[in-house]
Formats: C-alpha cells, structure tokens, sequence
C-alpha cells in the first residue's frame, strides 16, 4: 500500500504528527494495532472497515464513513476489505483535545463516527475530497478543514498538558509524574485530572505508553535481540513486568512478537511505526 503523509504547518503542528493517504491493496487485511502515543480521525474511502477491541465483552464495529479514536491503552484489531483509500489524521495523545467539544475520557479506548462528534460534517468533506485532482490537495482540504476547528485560544488546562505531554514525548515517557508536577507548580492531582480531561488518560499511562513505544521502535528484526537491554534502555526495570506489559499490548511474547516481525517486515514507509502486526 501507498502511505502519503505531511506534517501539517503551524499552529496544528502543535498537535498533529501527519495527514496522510492510505491506498492500495493491504498486504494484510487484519492488524493487531498495539497502544502507540496517537489519537486518530480517519476518513473512510473505500469499501468497510472492521475494528474488533481486544476486550471481548466490547462488541465489533463496522464503519463505511469515517471515525474518531481517542488514546488506546490496549490492543484492538482492524481489518480492511481491498482496495483500501482512507485519509486520516495521528494527532499527537493530546492533541485531539482542541478540535472536539467533549473531554478526550469519552474518546480513550473507543471509536466514534465523525459526526458524533463534528455534526452533519462528514457529508461536506466526502464531497470536497471527491473533487480534489490529487493527493496533496487531499490533505490540504483535510488540513483547512482541521485549521477552522482550532480553537483560537487554548484553555489553561491544555496549555499546561501540552507542555508537559510534550517532556513526555520529547523523554520517551522518562520523566517521573513527580518532577512533572513539581515543575509545572501543581499537584499531582491536578495534573492528573488536566490529563484525563485532555488526554484521556492520566501522566502515568502516557509514560508507559512511550515507552513501549520508544521499545517497539528500537526493535531491528534483521539482527538478534538483546531483549533485557532494550527493555532496560527504555526505562523497565522489572523483567517480569516488562514481559506481562509487552503481551498485554502486542499479545505476543517478545519472542513470538519478533519471530512475527521477521516473517512480516514492515514496508519502508508503511506503516509508519513497527507496532502494527499481521493478524491473519
């Protein structure tokens, strides 16, 4: 598959990693999609798409349209049907917070349809996307779209999140909750309650989800493994808890999880982190 994908210019790209094309035929057509550092709107263009969270008891959903996620702190699955054209957006994990009028709580480990949360708005950009001539338009019509959904003056809350999310992505997730707090002159209460508002999540969470991240990435299939090394140099500790938290986002051990990446390399540029892995 083609993965097209651009920073946004300034002021979004406070809060968005990329806009970006997805087309062509998938050479899975189901992922197991581990926690990563995002939020997410995509736009579907192209026949139905299935989710399946890894939570049993939460039931499958099928979008034809185009669907808002909030930060994931477990795996769920998601399955193309073929050819595949989605647009879509990776916000930074708080980055989805000026963009929808509701707390980033109701969007943590779930899927929403765009116009649940921007009404009667889907309709209107299908249309204006079905009209470009080329990808880079695409993203312009998605990135103009996204521009006049800013809000103009961020609330304290999010500005005080967004400086200190940022140490946590800038530190892969090292900087203790304390020295957060203590540096931004608040309680850890209030801290926490600030991230779960904008985040969804609380300052803890997002730390361990950078550093799986900051794991996963450093991960190279092509040469053996040191595994407590690369473990360590993330910041785990504690072997035993390191092995529970790898199976319970990638639902792989790390040595099942590395045999699987060097059957299925990623294609270069797609996608664009080594979390994702086949579920076929």
């Amino acid at each position: 598959m083609d993965y097209i994908g651009r920073a946004p210019a300034p002021p979004l790209d406070r809060f968005i990693d990329d806009i970006y094309c997805l087309t062509g035929v998938p050479r899975h057509r189901r992922l197991n999609v581990p926690p990563m550092p995002s939020a997410h709107l995509l736009i579907n263009l192209a026949g139905p798409i299935r989710l399946y969270d890894s939570d049993p008891a939460v039931p499958p959903a099928v979008f034809t349209d185009g669907w808002f996620m909030g930060v994931w702190t477990r795996r769920f699955l998601i399955e193309y049907q073929t050819p595949v054209r989605v647009v879509g957006v990776h916000f930074k994990p708080w980055g989805i917070s000026p963009f929808v009028d509701m707390p980033s709580s109701e969007l943590r480990n779930r899927w929403l349809p765009v116009d649940a949360v921007w009404e009667r708005s889907l309709d209107r950009m299908h249309d204006r996307i079905a009209s470009a001539t080329s990808t880079g338009e695409i993203l312009q019509i998605l990135e103009d779209e996204l521009r006049s959904r800013l809000v103009p003056a961020p609330s304290r809350g999010l500005e005080l999140v967004d400086h200190m999310a940022g140490r946590l992505e800038a530190s892969w997730g090292a900087v203790s909750v304390g020295a957060l707090s203590d540096s931004a002159g608040v309680s850890g209460n209030h801290l926490a309650t600030q991230f779960k508002y904008h985040l969804g999540v609380t300052p803890k969470r997002v730390a361990r989800i950078y550093r799986f991240a900051r794991l996963i990435l450093s991960v190279d299939a092509l040469h053996p493994v040191d595994w407590s090394q690369l473990a360590e140099a993330a910041g785990y500790f504690d072997q035993a808890h390191f092995s529970k938290e790898f199976k319970d986002f990638t639902g792989h051990t790390p040595t099942a999880y590395l045999t699987l990446r060097r059957r299925f390399p990623a294609e270069k540029g797609f996608p664009p982190d080594n979390g994702p892995m086949p579920a076929d």
